[in-house]
């Protein structure tokens, strides 16, 4: 080798052995020695990997066995027994015949790259798995509201979401939310804050707090938006057992108060018939007055029913007679906010194992939910609510339909959710829950349809007998509450 090219040879900042057939090395550069030693007649594996044979995969021999340039990745051993990470590229020196001589090797030390590359593939695989493993629904999401990022718990919970738009994934609609957190931040580059209710893969309804924070680039633009929702489901379930007791109260005060005028009309007729001596009057006025404690019983039973878990206590009973005695509870609030009800009941549809209590509750919270829904429309000159009766073979239809102010997609998608009212402060949002509820508790199901202007339409249908094994499953009114599976 020429004096200037050896000068260049050893200037070269790595490490350079030029190797025969045998794995010779037949010359190396001032810093291969210095890291590794005299190298005169010796192998480079014994050199570089301090063994006795050679490497299994070689890139001199691939070059010797092909004739073009190859690269690896190697773990070689100094002098000084410090592991250093080089980055080999080997080519071919070929004679004036064009015959591999030689291969010359160069060896670039890329131990603090390795270092560094490790180092941040560690710290990458800790953030993915932080990522992964917090107890919350995380994606993150682009202008258009496609998924590009998804946390383990979010893809078990809401399926495969990359790709896909956020509403899609997670609400099951086909248009965007309005509000939307994530267009807000987007907008203003703050963090916001709602509450709101997802659909999971198997249709349960998920009431999540949702929170938006903006990702930005080094230059401060945002790039994407993290959606942070955390599960409150089992809290709003907790909070129902509060307020379900309030619910109950609100929604039989106006039947009870019929009844308590009842009970003094009753308590007239028998002082006076005492009075009189009139036995005839007295007695008319004690089956008064015991026709309306019966029934001032029977509403205080409801508020114990609802203030602790227990049992569905099934009974066969009148379909259309638990829908009368509904109507009858709040045909006074219909006459004073002057609402046509409307009965439609066949009388033959025959007999239905269920709990009287519940089924009344039920009916009496969709009725009084339509009542309010034509109490609000100012725009129609008169309103009417219907409940009908129907029967099959094997289930008991009930409908409920009013002419009132209906629902937007918005609104039909919380009605069934616990504390979600369209009514303001003058409304609970408990009724609609605890109907679903209800519902749910005799394995049945119940089905919306509502048009904003038009009204809305509720169809609860019940099976006649409980299924085989409901009553060994002790099915509870605490069971799993969700919207209405359809």
């Amino acid at each position: 080798m020429g004096k200037p090219y050896q000068q260049y040879f050893n200037a070269l900042p790595c490490y350079l052995t030029v190797q025969d057939r045998d794995f010779r090395i037949i010359d190396a550069n001032d810093r291969f020695r210095g890291d590794f030693g005299d190298w005169e007649g010796r192998l480079c594996y014994q050199v570089y990997k301090h063994r006795s044979e050679k490497c299994e995969v070689c890139p001199v021999e691939r070059v010797f066995h092909d004739g073009q340039s190859h690269r690896s990745e190697e773990l070689v051993r100094a002098r000084d027994g410090r592991e250093v990470c080089v980055l080999v590229d080997a080519t071919p020196i070929r004679g004036e015949d064009g015959r591999i001589e030689s291969v010359i090797e160069m060896s670039t030390d890329v131990t603090h790259i390795k270092r560094l590359s490790d180092q941040l593939k560690r710290s990458q695989n800790r953030l993915r798995l932080l990522f992964d493993e917090v107890p919350c629904y995380i994606s993150i999401q682009d202008r258009e509201l496609n998924i590009v990022e998804a946390n383990r718990l979010s893809q078990e919970t809401f399926g495969s979401c990359l790709g896909r738009k956020c509403y899609e994934a997670y609400r099951k609609r086909t248009e965007e939310c309005v509000p939307c957190a994530v267009q807000q931040t987007f907008e203003d580059g703050r963090t916001h804050s709602h509450e709101e209710v997802l659909t999971d893969l198997e249709g349960q309804s998920r009431h999540v707090l949702v929170t938006t924070s903006a990702i930005r680039s080094p230059d401060g633009d945002i790039d994407g938006v993290m959606e942070m929702a955390a599960d409150i489901t089992t809290l709003r379930e907790l909070q129902s057992q509060l307020s379900s007791l309030g619910m109950l109260v609100g929604s039989i005060s106006h039947g009870l108060k019929g009844l308590l005028n009842g009970l003094a009309g009753g308590m007239y007729l028998v002082n006076s018939g005492l009075r009189k001596e009139d036995r005839p009057r007295m007695l008319k006025g004690w089956e008064m007055v015991k026709r309306n404690v019966a029934q001032v019983k029977s509403m205080v039973s409801d508020i114990l029913y609802y203030a602790k878990d227990r049992e569905v206590l099934r009974e066969p009973l009148s379909p259309t007679g638990a829908a009368r005695d509904a109507c009858d509870l709040v045909q006074s609030r219909a006459a004073d906010l002057e609402i046509e009800l409307v009965r439609e009941f066949d009388e033959d549809v025959g007999k239905l194992d269920a709990d009287p209590q519940a089924l009344r509750s039920l009916l009496v919270n969709l009725i009084e939910n339509s009542l309010d829904a034509c109490r609000l429309d100012r725009k129609k000159p008169s309103h009417r609510v219907t409940v009908e009766v129907r029967g099959t073979g094997r289930s008991i239809l009930f409908s409920i339909s009013d002419n009132g102010i209906g629902m937007d997609e918005e609104t039909r998608e919380k009605a069934f959710s616990l504390f979600f009212s369209s009514k303001g402060l003058s409304g609970t949002g408990l009724g609609l829950f605890i109907a679903n509820k209800i519902v749910r508790a005799h394995d049945g199901r119940i089905e919306m349809t509502s048009e904003p202007g038009v009204g809305t339409q509720f169809h609860v249908r019940l099976p006649r007998t409980a299924p085989e094994g409901a009553n060994a499953d002790a099915d509870t009114m605490s069971a799993k509450s969700s919207q209405p599976r359809s």
